[in-house]
């Protein structure tokens, strides 16, 4: 497991070793939303994007 900060409050965020990139993991300080990003055996989190109304697409 790593044990990343939240890029808002600085809170310590658990991300599971297994997280796959693109998988979004929440701060339970602030409620912000992170997104994983893995690569070789780094992990990171970056903000989430925003979700975007398709209003019927």
């Amino acid at each position: 497991m790593a044990n990343l900060n939240c890029l808002v409050c600085r809170s310590d965020i658990e991300v599971e070793e297994q997280a796959s990139t693109g998988e979004i993991v929440e701060c339970a300080s602030c409620g912000q939303e992170h997104e994983v990003q893995v690569e070789s055996l780094l992990v990171s989190i970056a903000l989430a994007p925003e979700i975007e109304e398709t209003w019927g697409e």
